[in-house]
């Protein structure tokens, strides 16, 4: 089973287009070593090579595609090696990459929850517009670890399984959120029965995730802020990280106490990593006490393989 990391960086990538913070001013004049970032998503192939699954269509899904060509095979007039998405929540850095697919010859074959079609049929309908385009074919996922298949993506097994966390701000429950609004997604080499977790948006480490996390060989996990008052401190917003639905790498109870807990020969990766995090400048402590830790960072084009 193969992992390709198409972007590891949180909604409006790194730089992002309109701000100024230390990291993204010191990415644009060079004062800072930080190698820019798109939009996370990641994609999975299993035993056959010319079928990938994507999960999560983020805003830069053109751009991703074009810089892994090998995803676009050329067999056929309009063609594409993408067999199937997943979505580990309605987000819109993870949902609006949809639209730019709508050139598909055949209906988007997309997995969600009922929580996130919901949003994606209600709130913010996605799914409806496009049904003026190539259209959606809707695969229900649980979320309570139930295991599921993508027939076209074989070799991969694959479970979905709640975690905390918030639905999108444009969700008619955001301040009451429901089971499946966010998932942690178990994906498994069906012959060596290696797991990896993706769970781009966590908000606490609940018994079930923990499970998980302890009984896979790789961990894809949430790193968009280093600190609770990240956005506060740098006067970019007005709500910590864990009001946002994200659990904060340093500090008690701390995604980084969470993770060296772990085996040591678990590979723990931080994605879907936020603009303003000082762990993006490869030379800050921050940076350097990931690597004591033996916790690296995600970058666009890294590959895993199970």
């Amino acid at each position: 089973m193969r992992i390709r990391v198409l972007g590891s960086a949180a909604g409006g990538g790194f730089p992002q287009w309109n701000c100024n913070c230390r990291n993204c001013a010191g990415a644009r004049n060079g004062t800072v070593r930080a190698a820019p970032r798109t939009q996370s998503s990641i994609a999975v192939a299993g035993t056959d090579a010319a079928a990938w699954a994507l999960v999560n269509a983020s805003p830069d899904i053109l751009a991703q595609l074009r810089v892994h060509s090998d995803l676009q095979p050329a067999r056929a007039p309009r063609d594409s090696r993408l067999a199937g998405i997943v979505l580990v929540d309605a987000q819109i850095d993870h949902t609006v990459g949809l639209f730019m697919l709508r050139e598909s010859t055949a209906p988007l074959a997309v997995w969600c929850t009922d929580a996130a079609y919901a949003d994606l049929t209600g709130g913010n309908p996605i799914f409806s517009v496009l049904g003026s385009y190539c259209g959606i074919e809707r695969h229900r996922m649980g979320s309570s670890g139930e295991e599921f298949a993508l027939d076209r993506v074989p070799g991969v097994r694959w479970r979905a399984i709640a975690v905390a966390g918030k639905p999108a701000p444009y969700s008619p429950h955001r301040s009451a959120p429901v089971r499946g609004d966010n998932v942690a997604l178990v994906i498994s080499d069906a012959a060596s029965g290696k797991a990896a977790v993706y769970a781009p948006g966590v908000g606490a480490i609940e018994p079930a995730l923990w499970s998980a996390l302890e009984g896979s060989a790789c961990v894809l996990i949430d790193g968009t802020f280093w600190s609770d008052e990240e956005m506060v401190a740098q006067g970019l917003a007005a709500k910590r990280a864990r009001d946002l639905g994200h659990l904060p790498q340093s500090g008690a109870g701390g995604m980084l106490e969470w993770l060296q807990r772990l085996p040591r020969a678990t590979r723990k990766i931080l994605i879907h990593v936020n603009n303003t995090n000082p762990i993006l400048d490869e030379d800050s402590p921050e940076r350097a006490a990931l690597a004591s830790a033996g916790v690296e960072v995600a970058c666009d084009g890294m590959e895993i393989t199970l």
